[in-house]
């Protein structure tokens, strides 16, 4: 298997390579070569192409990965949605589906999920699905902070939850946490392609963060790298659902913005339309305690990472998103304040609103091809 997923990883890296280019990159012997590339054209996740003219010899037969050859699905689940993409071999999507719900517990999403799944399946070739991939907001497992609050998804890290999972749709299941999975999803659909070290700052119901570090994905020992939303940034602040007080996401988050709107904060803000002149004003209050909290929080992520740029996205919009990123300018003066930067200190992600579910199903993808799950895109 191993082998296996070194070949696979090699042409998925150069896009198209031959046996030969395969031995001379990979190490392995022409022989142990040609039965992995027969394996693997006979389970149809290899492409064989027109062989490569050449003056002499026998004429190289390059191979690529096959689109079709395998499928994953993605799902970002959040307070009032659900959204699931199918992506291909190679990180395409291949389908989408959206599902309203209401703080499900995972009891109650368990149809939707499964019934998701075989909807995808059933419009694919026999056997072709590798897995599933969930990501939905942290922490896991911590006392006191996993199942109260209006960003918590009480019971989805359960490990018999997961199990009822793959037991219904016979498939590995992979968690992660969101922010963890929207810088993947930034990382191979965004502006991070070219990035070794950024930081990826999630703005959903409330704040988390993802980090992508010397060309690997950290999601921390317990998967709850990254919550930067509940490092205190007013020791006698507002009080948070955590039991502190003060809490960085109590300023700048999804859930803070609906308090500035008097709407309850364990209410949807795709519900609520941001360019109505009434909430002009709640959005200007907001923006004035989140930018300060924005700044602190870019500046704790840059003293600790040293990262080329820190990222911004999410599920508020990019105009609102925009706006809070522009008044955080200047930044306060840290470790990244420097002449020589190749990147803005702080920027909007691309990756787009799927960002999350994408970022799920491809750690899904890369699993299945990549020889190191640590190094998932590492040269």
């Amino acid at each position: 298997m191993h082998n296996r997923r070194v070949v696979l990883e090699a042409i998925r890296q150069a896009g198209r390579l031959t046996r030969a280019d395969l031995t001379r990159l990979t190490s392995l012997t022409a022989q142990t070569i040609s039965n992995i590339v027969a394996e693997l054209i006979a389970e149809s996740m290899l492409t064989s192409h027109a062989p490569e003219k050449t003056a002499r010899g026998q004429p190289p037969i390059p191979l690529s990965i096959n689109p079709d050859g395998g499928f994953s699905v993605g799902f970002h689940v959040e307070q009032h949605q659900v959204l699931a993409v199918l992506l291909d071999l190679k990180g395409h999507t291949r389908g989408r589906r959206v599902h309203a719900v209401s703080y499900p517990s995972f009891a109650e999403a368990l149809p939707l999920l499964a019934g998701t799944v075989e909807t995808f399946r059933a419009n694919l070739p026999p056997d072709r699905l590798l897995g599933i991939g969930i990501a939905l907001p942290g922490p896991f497992g911590v006392e006191g902070m996993s199942a109260v609050g209006p960003t918590s998804m009480p019971g989805w890290d359960d490990a018999d939850s997961l199990a009822r999972l793959r037991e219904l749709t016979r498939l590995p299941v992979l968690l992660e946490n969101d922010a963890t999975a929207a810088a993947m999803g930034e990382r191979l659909y965004g502006i991070a392609g070219a990035l070794r070290d950024f930081a990826y700052l999630f703005f959903g119901h409330g704040l988390g963060s993802g980090f992508y570090l010397d060309n690997r994905l950290y999601s921390g020992h317990w998967r709850n790298a990254g919550e930067i939303g509940h490092v205190i940034v007013r020791p006698d602040g507002k009080p948070c659902y955590c039991g502190k007080q003060g809490c960085l996401e109590r300023y700048v988050s999804g859930a803070s913005l609906l308090e500035h709107l008097g709407i309850g904060a364990d209410q949807s803000l795709n519900d609520v339309d941001l360019a109505h002149p009434g909430h002009a004003a709640g959005i200007e209050r907001w923006l004035a305690e989140a930018v300060p909290a924005l700044r602190h929080a870019v500046n704790v992520l840059e003293s600790m990472l040293d990262p080329e740029t820190v990222l911004v996205g999410g599920t508020l919009s990019d105009d609102i998103l925009r706006r809070l990123i522009d008044a955080a300018f200047p930044l306060y003066p840290s470790v990244s304040a420097r002449a020589d930067r190749g990147h803005e200190r702080l920027r909007l992600g691309t990756a787009g609103p799927d960002c999350v579910a994408l970022g799920a199903a491809a750690l899904v993808v890369l699993a299945e091809l990549s020889p190191d799950y640590q190094a998932l895109l590492k040269a």
